[in-house]
């Protein structure tokens, strides 16, 4: 069936139910749904208010439930609406032979009699006809405060829901906002999936722990159709391809070795190298969406605009964005407060830590900031060791070059100024790029303020 059927289809039942046909709302939510669309994008798209549009949605699916005789929500409303034609087409060519005009805007209410009378069809054979949803969000955080991250909300929704990605990695500094921004996009996408479930690997669980976790919180809700105690369950990629699932794997990055460059698999944990390629490779209609400072080498390798993997690096709020964190410490209106933000990155984390302090402490450390001097709180000093842990001594050398000037430096003058073969200078320059370490602007390198005093200090730049 067509988008143009199911949307006839749909206004006759609501005609035979309420006695007025689809408005411009009820079928824009139709047409959202059926292409895949949450309700926050339809809401924007009809400039109306989100919780107004759900509670249309919500009206639309009971309805549909009562003609159809079957809950229908807009998780199932496009299978359950596909899953009517053969069944109707079926019926019709028996009585009247004509399938090529079948007219799907008839008596639909005698239709779905037909289809809940008759239990030879494939409607009433199928158990899995009604997907149920299933969340596990336990090791979820709470949702804080949340800074404006539109664009980035509105690409990984995309990515999810209208690309259908099997892998995407969300990567940036300590601090930056990665788990709030998961977080934002779980609460707004979750009923899309049949299964959700957030895994935090702060323990660092081998592959054949975690997917026996997996596979555990997907067959518990399995109907069995043996009594056999013994039944094996089902491969994890078997979950994958059955249903539509979202996996969140939370701290990625301590999979990965430290003192070695970014991303190499700690020799335990090799085999997640296995799963996310057969992820990437196998035909499933699931996502895996992973979060850490580091993400697995193969993934930043991967350039296909065809490829179902996608990488989305976090960069720093906006001065707007940053000026809204000082608003909650009641430091919106100090003198320049965009310099502050830049100067620190709009990096969350870093603004709180230090807006704390010159909050606790008052004027003397406001007169400081006007003479460009950066600040670094113990608890600072303490995120940004956690992530200089992690780096090499090749990489370090390198930080230690970048903190000795205030300046870009290109390839050339690196070379120069360092012993370090150029083949392992450019993995070096690489591997920081990934962990959000340094910046590139055309040929020149160069390291923010806040990095270039905690390394000098840390690294004796």
């Amino acid at each position: 069936m067509n988008l143009k059927e199911v949307l006839k289809m749909a206004d006759e039942m609501v005609f035979t139910k309420t006695g007025q046909h689809l408005d411009n709302l009820q079928e824009a939510i139709l047409r959202g749904t059926l292409q895949g669309e949450t309700y926050t994008q339809i809401a924007k798209e009809k400039h109306s208010d989100e919780s107004y549009v759900r509670d249309i949605g919500s009206k639309l699916w009971q309805i549909f439930s009562e003609e159809l005789g079957q809950k229908v929500k807009k998780s199932n409303f496009r299978a359950t609406m596909e899953r009517q034609q053969i069944p109707i087409v079926s019926h019709l060519e028996q009585h009247h032979n004509q399938i090529s005009s079948v007219n799907f805007c008839g008596d639909t209410k005698h239709l779905s009699n037909i289809l809940n009378s008759n239990p030879s069809t494939e409607q009433t054979s199928n158990p899995q006809e009604t997907p149920t949803l299933h969340q596990d969000l336990s090791e979820m955080p709470q949702l804080g405060a949340f800074y404006d991250r539109t664009s980035h909300l509105q690409t990984l929704t995309n990515w999810i829901l209208q690309q259908n990605s099997s892998l995407i990695a969300l990567t940036g500094i300590s601090g930056i906002g990665k788990t709030t921004l998961a977080v934002q996009l779980i609460q707004q996408i979750k009923d899309e999936f049949e299964y959700v479930i957030w895994c935090n690997l702060d323990t660092s669980p081998t592959l054949p722990e975690f997917e026996a976790n997996l596979i555990q919180f997907f067959s518990q809700y399995q109907k069995q159709d043996s009594p056999t105690t013994n039944q094996k369950a089902l491969s994890l990629i078997k979950y994958l391809q059955e249903h539509r699932c979202l996996v969140v794997l939370d701290d990625i990055h301590n999979l990965f070795s430290s003192g070695e460059l970014a991303g190499k698999y700690q020799p335990e944990y090799e085999e997640y190298r296995s799963l996310f390629k057969q992820i990437e490779k196998l035909s499933h209609q699931s996502c895996f969406l992973l979060i850490g400072w580091e993400q697995p080498r193969e993934l930043t390798q991967i350039k296909n605009p065809n490829t179902q993997i996608n990488t989305l690096q976090l960069k720093g709020l906006d001065i707007a964005a940053g000026r809204e964190i000082l608003r909650d410490y009641g430091l919106a209106d100090i003198d320049n407060y965009s310099a502050l933000i830049h100067r620190y990155q709009g990096n969350p984390l870093w603004l709180k830590s230090v807006a704390t302090q010159m909050q606790e402490l008052g004027g003397c450390v406001t007169e400081l900031l006007l003479n460009d001097i950066i600040l670094l709180p113990e608890d600072l000093k303490d995120i940004l060791q956690q992530q200089f842990s992690r780096l090499s001594q090749l990489e370090k050398q390198v930080l230690s070059l970048l903190a000795k000037t205030s300046d870009p430096i290109n390839l050339t003058q690196l070379l120069e100024n360092s012993q370090i073969p150029a083949s392992d200078l450019v993995n070096a320059l690489q591997s920081l790029s990934r962990r959000c370490l340094i910046e590139q602007q055309a040929k020149f390198y160069t390291i923010s303020p806040v990095l270039r005093q905690y390394a000098a200090i840390r690294l004796g730049g």
